[in-house]
């Protein structure tokens, strides 16, 4: 068909769920503006924000052309929907999308069941665009679902820093795993992007693109070391598993730098006690790297543990001023095996400390607990319409199933507000001043212009 021999992916007047199309017939006579508003409805749960300004960047600054509009009048005709062809080339005529978009700023840390980002209508012949645009506006769940789980993490590593050792590295101590478990390279650059607002190790290099892509700025945001795989090992031979590790000190050992190498292609304990503690530990000290040691199968908790007490035995170490052991600096383990939650994480470090050892000695690598085991339920997102104006006057709507009543929906026209007492509250916009509260969400999109474009630096400081 030929309408969907042009980029489809650009097309705005059919990019929604298919039911939408015939929605605009379907809102009361005299319907004349739309407010929605989105939210994780999960119980008890701090929320970090990350993902508004691409969503909106990506899909929002731009309408489609008349030539679009007839593409999808033609595709949705063939698919079985009706279409407001007359509505949409009021848009294509207009030149912009006239939505409002406000959002919380971006890396701020906020309580579930809270609203995040509202959408509302700002031309009364384009009252129902709020609710076309929904099915991509929803998607925030995915960079806001990674950014808490990974941020989750960096609560628990920092809870073990602070009791056995030291926080100055946090920021490397959470490695991204998870390109190849991504579904796309977008998906990919996505939540890539939304782990480096917690951490700054990364082998997924789209999440560096897209943070500088949508956020405005040239900085390299993430970084990596070079690292051996298991076909880099197994390649050599079973006899040369020694050889394999002595080419990589050769090759990127030297003061300062840091070497990773997976250490279980045959027999973990024998290549840590029997070649990094014995034929090649004097190769280690005298590079001046820092070799990581990479366990890659087994329990995790039991691995790392008997992988640091063999490493300790091997290279020696000291006890630090909070009485935990760190390994000589010429030493170190990273574990990205098993790593799919904070619950993991903690479970592992839970049994580094029991065994004497700081957290210090320990990275972790995480692929598909930070790509791919999450969903919109993971945080329990919904987008909903709260506030509709109908001939002049403004009602509150919500949903209220009886045989759901987790589902309910809130009413009126929301913001997020914060006390004297740094409390956050959903309330309606009218009553920030009255109950004394401060409006903490910002306009960051009208009627086709970005009106808050903020750096990626911004909103890590943040």
């Amino acid at each position: 068909m030929e309408c969907l021999a042009q980029d489809w992916e650009q097309n705005f007047a059919w990019n929604s769920d298919s039911y939408k199309a015939s929605h605009p017939f379907q809102f009361p006579p005299g319907t004349e503006e739309m407010f929605y508003y989105q939210e994780p409805r999960i119980e008890g749960v701090d929320i970090k924000v990350f993902g508004p300004q691409i969503i909106t960047k990506k899909h929002f600054c731009s309408a489609p052309t008349r030539k679009q509009v007839a593409d999808a009048a033609a595709f949705w005709k063939e698919h079985g929907e009706p279409f407001y062809e007359d509505g949409w080339n009021y848009i294509a005529d207009l030149g912009y999308l006239p939505l409002e978009i406000r959002s919380v700023p971006e890396g701020l840390v906020v309580p579930s069941k809270n609203v995040l980002t509202t959408y509302r209508s700002t031309d009364p012949k384009c009252f129902w665009l709020p609710g076309w645009a929904e099915t991509l506006s929803i998607q925030t769940w995915y960079p806001i679902t990674v950014c808490t789980i990974s941020y989750q993490c960096k609560l628990v590593i920092l809870k073990w820093l602070e009791k056995t050792g030291t926080v100055e590295d946090i920021a490397f101590k959470l490695h991204d795993f998870g390109f190849r478990g991504a579904t796309s390279l977008e998906s990919a650059g996505i939540y890539a992007a939304a782990h480096l607002m917690n951490f700054i190790g990364t082998d997924t290099p789209p999440g560096i693109h897209v943070g500088r892509k949508y956020y405005n700025t040239r900085a390299m945001l993430g970084f990596s070391i070079p690292a051996a795989e298991h076909s880099t090992v197994i390649s050599w031979g079973f006899d040369n598993e020694e050889m394999a590790y002595a080419n990589m000190l050769k090759l990127f050992g030297g003061k300062g730098k840091l070497v990773a190498v997976v250490s279980d292609s045959y027999d973990l304990s024998n290549a840590v006690r029997n070649i990094w503690c014995g034929s090649l530990k004097r190769r280690v000290i005298e590079s001046g790297c820092t070799l990581v040691v990479r366990p890659d199968s087994g329990d995790p908790s039991k691995v790392v543990v008997r992988t640091l007490n063999e490493l300790k035995s091997g290279f020696g170490g000291a006890y630090n001023d909070k009485g935990y052991f760190v390994l000589a600096p010429s030493v170190r383990v990273i574990q990205g095996d098993g790593i799919a939650s904070a619950d993991a994480i903690d479970k592992i470090l839970s049994a580094v400390a029991e065994a004497g050892f700081s957290a210090d000695n320990l990275a972790f690598g995480m692929g598909g607990g930070l790509a791919q085991h999450c969903d919109r339920d993971t945080l329990m997102f919904a987008e909903k319409n709260s506030a509709i104006k109908i001939n002049g006057v403004w009602y509150d709507v919500c949903k209220n199933p009886k045989d759901a009543p987790w589902k309910a929906s809130k009413k009126g026209q929301l913001t997020l507000a914060v006390d004297s007492n740094n409390q956050y509250a959903t309330v309606d916009l009218k009553d920030v001043g009255r109950l004394g509260m401060t409006d903490v969400m910002q306009t960051i999109f009208r009627n086709g212009e970005m009106l808050v474009d903020e750096t990626f630096e911004t909103i890590r400081n943040r």
